[in-house]
């Protein structure tokens, strides 16, 4: 599990001072590209070799709400992973407190960047297989 932190911004807030449901989306694509850069994997170096991994199910149940320059946690977890797809699961808190604010869970396919299933070079899938330091 990697943490990331953060401070919710007021762009990132509705007129009630509460965060916009899709900023949770952005949080988690955040964590999950830490994650793989703290396992050695840098995106740039995928996607200079024709590999991508967008998202193929996403799902998001919010439990409390975040607000304006509340600091937050965001912590990622790779719970799955294959030569073909990996699937990550979330949790959002808030910092002061530990409030458990959103879970979730995404999942990604590898392709090519025209779109067509791809298996994962094994010096990338090797990297995920490894439990995290």
């Amino acid at each position: 599990m990697i943490t990331v932190r953060d401070k919710v911004r007021f762009v990132e807030t509705d007129l009630m001072g509460v965060v916009h449901h899709s900023n949770y989306f952005r949080w988690f694509e955040m964590a999950r590209v830490e994650y793989l850069r703290q396992i050695g994997i840098l995106l740039t170096d995928m996607l200079d070799e024709d590999i991508v991994f967008p998202i193929t199910d996403v799902a998001c149940k919010y439990r409390a709400s975040a607000k304006f320059d509340d600091c937050i946690l965001i912590e990622a977890v790779l719970a799955e992973v294959s030569k073909v797809k990996m699937i990550f699961t979330y949790r959002v808190l808030r910092e002061h407190d530990g409030l458990l604010l959103a879970t979730g869970r995404t999942q990604n396919a590898f392709t090519d960047r025209q779109g067509r299933i791809i298996r994962l070079p094994d010096k990338y899938f090797a990297k995920l297989s490894t439990p995290f330091p």
